[in-house]
């Protein structure tokens, strides 16, 4: 919790009516960083002059600094907001975070409530629940749920209570939200309404359920957890089992039977190990990892194996593509068209294609400058479409690599198409998580659950091209859709971009060499 600090003149300044508080700056007598961002602002039409004028007031300890940022949220580009978020987060005095409370408290535009919010969550101040815990019943879902993670920002305890009815919520976003902010606060009022909602209809309460009964380790989870294993389908067999692991140290996997009969010996008089003890049971079940084996069908990719039965495979055809592998070892016993990275990845996944599961719905989506997916949304792993599938997969090609420079050599640009062999990785990442650009955030609750994503090279073309930018909204766009990302890297670029791609979407990083 960040400590405000009050400064002995603004102190007597505030107690004085009437009077505005004199906030310390290290700024001269003459600046005016407000009147200079009225000013100038609005004549701004690029966004990274208009980022970088938001952040000059970083410092600032003006309340007009609040004046003029909180409108961006409703009115300007992501990136900007963004800035203002953490202009809004920094302040060291009072005064400024006073005013930042008013304008949440009067303000009847519910981008900027869910924005100033946004700030408070991230800054963690001092005294200002009382002034958050009215939005809870907003009418907008987004500023509720934005509340609920500023409140859990606080780490008072006090206002856990006032969450739980939430746990109640029709509005999936808010009912995840209260979950999870009473679960940050370690409290054990989350854990009625999680059990309860292990039976939920939506797939993204359930899984935050599982997550939130394996994080708030109570002795009275674990058979909910193991019932609800038995009846289970798809990735959440291996969140539950994620979960009964936290809890006690034991893994077994989905195997729903080796997990009965462990309940079985000890129920009754049970108690969840400590954090010591939890690490210990660790150790010794590691090394009888391969004594269990999953009773579900499982999908693998690259040696990656999920039980989900809802799954996206993007897959890079960007001009990079058609390099040869270099690191051959790795694929040894393995028969390709060719060493081009293209036609190993190809023939991959048409095998994973080839051994899906009928119950697993499938699409395949191909990037490259643009976003090819052979379906609209995923389909049934029936025959048909596994055979369509595979065609389709079969004649992709490595668009505008080094071998079509030479058309454009001789003047032949629009054959060889350079241009269109880029990586659009934000835009196929985006196209995967279904999100369509100008539509609400409320088209959250999609079907596909698990993302298997692999390229080979930095990202290049598309409205975000900055690993970090690509990150952040990925991040920001799969906050509410709870999609697992697992990414596979076939190249010697961005090898960290795709690690943490995975680590912060839940999945696994996979790295294939050179």
């Amino acid at each position: 919790m960040r400590t405000l600090l009050w400064s002995a003149v603004a102190l007597v300044v505030l107690a004085a009516p009437g009077r505005a508080a004199a906030p310390q700056s290290t700024q001269g007598a003459d600046e005016d960083p407000v009147g200079d961002f009225k000013r100038y602002f609005r004549k701004y039409k690029d966004t990274p002059t208009r980022v970088e004028a938001v952040l000059s007031l970083a410092g600032c300890e003006q309340p007009g600094v609040v004046e003029v940022l909180a409108p961006l949220f409703s009115e300007a580009e992501p990136e900007v907001g963004i800035a203002a978020t953490r202009v809004l987060a920094g302040f060291q005095t009072r005064p400024p975070v006073d005013r930042l409370l008013l304008e949440l408290q009067s303000s009847g535009d519910q981008s900027v409530k869910a924005g100033l919010l946004r700030a408070l969550a991230q800054a963690r101040y001092a005294d200002v629940k009382e002034s958050i815990l009215p939005l809870l019943g907003d009418r907008s879902w987004d500023v509720r749920r934005r509340a609920i993670q500023a409140l859990a920002a606080t780490g008072d305890a006090t206002v856990a209570p006032s969450l739980v009815p939430l746990c109640q919520e029709s509005e999936v976003a808010v009912r995840c939200a209260a979950l999870e902010g009473l679960a940050q606060m370690r409290s054990e009022l989350v854990l009625a309404p999680a059990r309860a909602d292990l039976t939920n209809d939506s797939w993204q309460v359930r899984a935050t359920a599982i997550a939130v009964l394996g994080r708030v380790r109570h002795t009275d989870s674990v058979a909910p957890l193991i019932g609800r294993l038995a009846e289970e389908e798809g990735r959440l067999v291996e969140d539950i089992g994620a979960a009964l692991r936290n809890l006690t140290g034991r893994d077994f996997g989905a195997r729903v039977d080796a997990w009965q009969q462990f309940w079985k010996a000890v129920e009754g008089h049970y108690q969840i190990p400590t954090d010591e003890e939890l690490e210990k049971l660790r150790a010794i079940q590691a090394e009888r990892q391969a004594e269990y084996t999953p009773t579900q069908h499982t999908v693998a990719y690259h040696g990656v194996e999920t039980p989900s039965q809802s799954i996206v495979f993007v897959i890079d055809v960007s001009g990079s593509m058609e390099q040869d592998v270099v690191d051959k070892a790795r694929f040894q016993g393995q028969e390709f068209p060719s060493w081009k990275r293209i036609d190993v990845i190809k023939t991959e996944l048409i095998r994973t294609l080839r051994a899906l599961d009928p119950n697993t719905r499938f699409n395949v989506i191909a990037f490259a400058t643009d976003v090819m997916p052979w379906k609209k949304g995923p389909v049934k792993a029936n025959p048909l479409n596994k055979s369509s599938a595979e065609s389709w997969v079969s004649r992709l090609e490595a668009i505008g690599g080094a071998s079509k420079e030479e058309l454009a050599s001789v003047g032949l640009v629009g054959a060889a198409n350079l241009e269109g062999g880029k990586t659009n990785s934000y835009g196929a990442l985006m196209a995967a998580l279904a999100v369509e650009e100008g539509k609400e955030s409320k088209d959250y609750e999609v079907d596909v659950d698990t993302i298997f994503f692999l390229s080979d090279g930095r990202p290049s073309h598309g409205r975000f091209v900055e690993p970090d930018d690509v990150l952040r909204e990925i991040r920001l766009a799969n906050e509410l859709r709870k999609v697992v990302i697992h990414t596979i890297t076939l190249g010697e670029f961005e090898k960290d971009f795709m690690r943490r791609l995975a680590e912060e979407n839940g999945g696994t990083f996979v790295d294939l060499g050179h």
